[in-house]
């Protein structure tokens, strides 16, 4: 046991309390920062998401609007709320992990920290690889209207809807790290994320056509390589895990019979 972990077992309720406190300003700090600067910028990154609006309107009366006075307002601070806490999101990943840490053996620390690590990681690749090719499911979506009709969107659903294709896109990139981690734990065996493999990919290929739902097949491949390699990746790791677990057993069980 580590000299923090001693002292950490040592420590008294109110001292856990009053750590617990600090780390919760630090990421709250870092979250309010964070929640600012996403604000001060909130109107640039609405005027990216407001781009394929503007293309429809070169055929046809569309705009986003706002249904109340405090409509405008209410959107940047939604904007600026999600982008806050993506942006903070290394920090109080950070500090969360500095709480529990000492209370962990080395391994589970270095476990924890790049499962923590690759997750956030692939969850910001995700995010920006949606919001990239957000424009192709708008422009689908809105063209199952006739050009003879108007396209009015209320801003607040349209920004919503953008948000969740982004957050479901990341957390879509996130799962092979959930996979790895199953199979760390001993819940889901190499085996198993092999024999699923089928199942995956069509799972990966209809995700992908759903996120870019357009003409160019090109833009679909560009979500679903990376997501079959990441799933490839997975798998690979999960069997050397298992592989390397088993020599381990084998040599185990040969040392107590030679004993």
């Amino acid at each position: 046991m580590t000299r923090a972990a001693v002292a950490r077992a040592g420590m008294p309720v109110s001292g856990h309390l009053k750590e617990a406190r600090t780390r919760g300003a630090r990421a709250a700090a870092a979250l309010l920062v964070a929640i600012v600067i996403s604000f001060l910028l909130s109107e640039s990154i609405l005027d990216v998401l407001r781009q394929p609006i503007e293309q429809l309107a070169e055929d046809r009366n569309a705009s986003l609007n706002y249904d109340s006075i405090t409509g405008a307002f209410d959107l940047r601070l939604k904007i600026a709320l999600f982008a806050g806490v993506v942006l903070s999101s290394p920090v109080w990943t950070y500090e969360i992990f500095a709480f529990i840490s000492p209370g962990l053996t080395k391994r589970e620390r270095r476990f924890t920290f790049s499962f923590s690590l690759a997750g956030i990681v692939l969850f910001l690749s995700g995010c920006t690889l949606a919001f990239f090719f957000f424009p192709h499911i708008v422009e689908l979506l809105a063209g199952f209207a006739s050009s003879e009709d108007s396209t009015i969107l209320v801003a607040a659903t349209y920004v919503d809807f953008v948000m969740k294709i982004v957050a479901a896109t990341g957390i879509a990139f996130v799962l092979p790290v959930l996979l790895v981690l199953a199979n760390f734990v001993g819940v889901l065996s190499a085996e198993a994320i092999r024999k699923g493999w089928r199942v995956s990919l069509i799972g990966i290929i209809v995700f992908s056509a759903l996120v870019t739902p357009s003409a160019d097949v090109l833009s679909m491949f560009m979500i679903a390589i990376p997501m079959a390699t990441l799933y490839a990746a997975a798998m690979l790791i999960a069997h050397l895990h298992d592989k390397r677990r088993d020599r381990k057993i084998a040599r185990t069980e040969y040392a107590s019979l030679a004993g």
